[in-house]
């Protein structure tokens, strides 16, 4: 099985719904993981909208990357810029991609009402879940 770690500034959003996703859909080929260049929490609305298309992250938790039970990673994967600048070295063989999605509570940040928020991220979760979608296939080196 692939390992693919997902790495965010807070792994609080983006990175949870790509290991989530990643478990609900290629769990039979692809092991996931996700970490923060810091800690921010769980995000309460990733939480909720990854919920209303049955992927459960609720028990996910955010964490650094030392705290990680491996460093042996076939694929890190940045999920936006500040993880991409601040990513750390890994073993030579593993791959480093960035694949950058928007930030879903600087989006939201943005918007007044509840429902509007949500939408931004649905609109980011279904990004992330494309992409998943299409791993292992579409990974460089595969």
């Amino acid at each position: 099985m692939l390992k693919i770690l997902f790495i965010c500034t807070g792994n609080s959003c983006r990175s949870q719904m790509a290991e989530g996703w990643v478990r609900a859909l290629k769990n039979d080929v692809v092991e996931a993981f996700s970490a923060g260049i810091e800690k921010h929490g769980l995000n309460p609305y990733a939480v909720k909208v990854m919920a209303e298309v049955g992927v459960d992250i609720s028990g996910q938790k955010s964490k650094l990357i030392p705290e990680l039970p491996t460093m042996d990673f076939d694929y890190v994967v940045t999920v936006c810029d500040n993880a991409r600048e601040s990513c750390p070295v890994f073993p030579r063989r593993t791959h480093i991609i960035h694949i950058g999605f928007d930030d879903p509570p600087r989006l939201a940040g943005l918007c007044q009402l509840e429902e509007d928020k949500l939408a931004c991220y649905r609109l980011v979760r279904d990004e992330i879940r494309k992409f998943v979608e299409n791993i292992p296939d579409k990974l460089p080196g595969i």
